[in-house]
């Protein structure tokens, strides 16, 4: 029986490769692996310093907030440990911190570029807005971010008032449906104009 073209095109498919071809295999899954290593790198980097202190604080749209935040206990207690606006606004897992970021690409950012809060005024206005949209995000999340540094069960409720203990327990507040922030509005920025708690 005689070769056919289909035959010999099929018999060049097993043919062992050349020995150049077998190192490029390894070679190339490496480079590939180094790439990926430095592109999340660079990735990793570029977002840790988009949650800096400085990095928030360098739009003047910031700077009556940030003057608040400086008087607040968040800033500067007797414990010396100090919440910086991270901490309070953006998740520290992955994936809610890569959700958090990009809601700020495509919702914030373009408001800062148009001008929409560039001065005080404008700020005041929109004041109650902003901060009933971060509100209703931690009551979403049941004060996540919150919960970072406050644990109910690090409370140490016999230095708290009567009031204080009765609510900071997980049972009042699972019975009023209640999270951190229903009570600590204003904590490190002060109530817009026209809240009504």
């Amino acid at each position: 029986m005689a070769e056919t073209d289909n035959d010999k095109d099929c018999k060049g498919l097993w043919r062992r490769p050349r020995v150049w071809f077998l190192f490029g295999i390894p070679l190339g899954g490496f480079l590939m692996f180094l790439a990926g290593i430095i592109f999340w790198g660079g990735f990793n980097t570029a977002v840790e310093a988009t949650n800096s202190l400085g990095f928030c604080t360098s739009c003047h749209e910031m700077d009556t907030v940030y003057e608040e935040y400086k008087k607040s206990v968040h800033y500067q207690n007797q414990s010396g440990v100090r919440a910086i606006c991270p901490d309070c606004h953006v998740p520290k897992e992955w994936v809610p911190k890569m959700v958090r970021k990009t809601e700020a690409s495509f919702n914030e950012l373009p408001k800062t570029i148009l001008g929409t809060i560039d001065t005080p005024e404008k700020f005041e206005a929109a004041r109650l807005e902003l901060a009933e949209h971060v509100w209703a995000g931690m009551k979403a999340n049941n004060s996540r971010e919150c919960r970072n540094c406050h644990s109910l069960e690090a409370m140490a409720l016999s230095l708290q008032d009567k009031s204080a203990r009765k609510k900071h327990t997980e049972e009042h507040m699972r019975e009023k449906g209640e999270t951190c922030i229903d009570c600590h509005k204003g904590i490190a920025h002060k109530l817009p104009e026209g809240y009504e708690g």
